[in-house]
């Protein structure tokens, strides 16, 4: 697919969503967000994929907004849904969040502002060593943006979640991992093929049906009330997956110790164990 702000490449089941503004540091516009949000779709619709990895071009991840405007970058958007102003940032954090495959952030350098919350509905976020990260709404006399009020606080706690939104400051690679923000920390000639490694594990051993149900279980359930919740939801996939070929065969393969062939797929064979949950991509 070609676009103007961004690069997806599709190899070996992984797509890789590349912000591609080097000479902007990666600032992303409305125009990079929307791109976002196309190339969501197209990962959700395609059997093809079955994880997702994000990084930058040039020198940096995502420097955040794009303030070349000046002062009125933040103006209010125009009224969306019912006369509701909806947030650029959010929208594309809820995309991800709805996404079908898993999600790897490689985070090749400084990821500031939408740069960092853009990250948090991602599952495995690895950095570069030279990577530096920020939340600096505060500092520009505006609020926390892209849900991240929601994300982080459940990443990393509320205490350390607090402290870095509060300041607005920037924060290396190393205070990132020991926050529990990023999983790892890697050269950064290495990083990509770190995740990729990853992906990898991911599509070789495993079924793309049960990755995805597995990948709503754990976002969705951040926000249950009550562990029956999960124990609705999760007695419902193990019913409808205990009965599938996905089943069979990975006890089968397991049993003569040979890697597994699981042919069922996420756009076709995805059992609806979230009543009412409408797939993003296919509204």
């Amino acid at each position: 697919m070609k676009f103007n702000t961004i690069r997806l490449e599709v190899d070996d089941g992984i797509a890789t969503i590349t912000l591609d503004r080097p000479d902007q540091l990666n600032a992303c516009t409305t125009e990079m967000k929307s791109e976002i949000i196309e190339a969501f779709d197209h990962t959700d619709a395609s059997d093809a994929v079955r994880v997702v990895i994000m990084t930058g071009s040039g020198r940096a991840f995502c420097a955040g907004a794009d303030l070349s405007g000046g002062g009125s970058r933040f103006d209010a958007p125009e009224e969306t849904d019912g006369g509701v102003p909806r947030d650029g940032g959010g929208e594309m954090t809820l995309r991800i969040y709805d996404s079908t495959k898993p999600v790897i952030a490689a985070i090749n350098g400084p990821a500031v502002g939408v740069g960092a919350t853009i990250t948090l509905p991602m599952d495995i976020r690895l950095a570069s060593e030279g990577a530096k990260f920020a939340f600096p709404f505060t500092r520009r006399g505006i609020i926390p943006e892209s849900c991240s009020s929601w994300f982080l606080p459940r990443l990393v706690g509320v205490e350390r979640a607090v402290e870095w939104l509060y300041t607005g400051r920037l924060f290396t690679a190393a205070e990132a991992h020991e926050g529990g923000l990023i999983s790892a920390v890697h050269p950064p000639e290495t990083l990509l093929a770190a995740a990729r490694s990853l992906a990898a594990e991911i599509i070789d051993n495993t079924a793309p049906v049960s990755v995805t149900l597995t990948r709503q279980l754990v976002w969705r359930m951040l926000g249950a009330a009550h562990p029956m919740d999960a124990h609705i939801a999760e007695s419902r996939g193990m019913r409808a997956q205990g009965a599938s070929s996905d089943a069979y065969e990975g006890v089968t393969a397991f049993l003569e110790k040979r890697p597994p062939r699981f042919t069922r797929k996420v756009t076709s064979d995805l059992p609806d164990i979230f009543p009412g949950w409408v797939r993003p991509g296919y509204r």
